[in-house]
């Protein structure tokens, strides 16, 4: 168990507390993105089939109100997919805003080592410098993951909008064959 610990332990102490947040909030983003897939897979795709089902049932599919109450039905499940994609994008946004956070603080302790040493201590100005980058370099590295991820599940949302109206269609037109 120590040695799981001791790792974690010296990246907090190399990087700061700013660090700790940073992860806290990669591990909140990635909860959000497990639970995403796991609700594509299992209640979306259920939910999908009975609103297909729904719609073939139906007698009308032509009229003004029949496909007014279609797009209703579609962008009300479409909106139950896209429910945390406003949360994973402010935790896009935070992940760098974090990491200057910790490196505006490093500095700052660069800094107050150095009024306290003198300037002839370029090993610790080097060491405090190198302290204070480590956040910048995580906040960055989850927010690029995080945006990865955002990118590509808007872009299966923009998709399974469009094959959700065009299996609707096919629906009925496979009802009246």
């Amino acid at each position: 168990m120590d040695r799981i610990i001791e790792p974690i332990t010296r990246l907090v102490e190399a990087g700061g507390p700013v660090l700790v947040a940073i992860a806290l909030t990669a591990m909140v983003m990635f909860a959000l993105g497990i639970e995403r897939l796991l609700y594509w897979q299992r209640r979306y795709r259920n939910r999908r089939r009975a609103l297909i089902e729904r719609w073939q049932a139906r007698h009308d599919h032509v009229s003004w109100s029949a496909r007014t109450l279609r797009e209703y039905w579609c962008q009300e499940l479409l909106t139950s997919l896209r429910s945390s994609l406003p949360w994973l994008k402010l935790l896009v946004a935070i992940c760098p805003l974090l990491g200057l956070l910790g490196t505006v603080t490093g500095m700052i302790q660069v800094f107050d080592a150095l009024s306290l040493t003198g300037l002839g201590q370029a090993r610790s100005m080097s060491d405090g410098v190198a302290r204070a980058t480590l956040p910048t370099l995580a906040g960055m590295a989850v927010a690029v993951v995080g945006l990865l991820f955002t990118s590509r599940f808007e872009f299966l949302v923009r998709r399974e909008d469009q094959r959700l109206h065009d299996r609707l269609a096919r629906a009925v037109e496979d009802r009246h064959a």
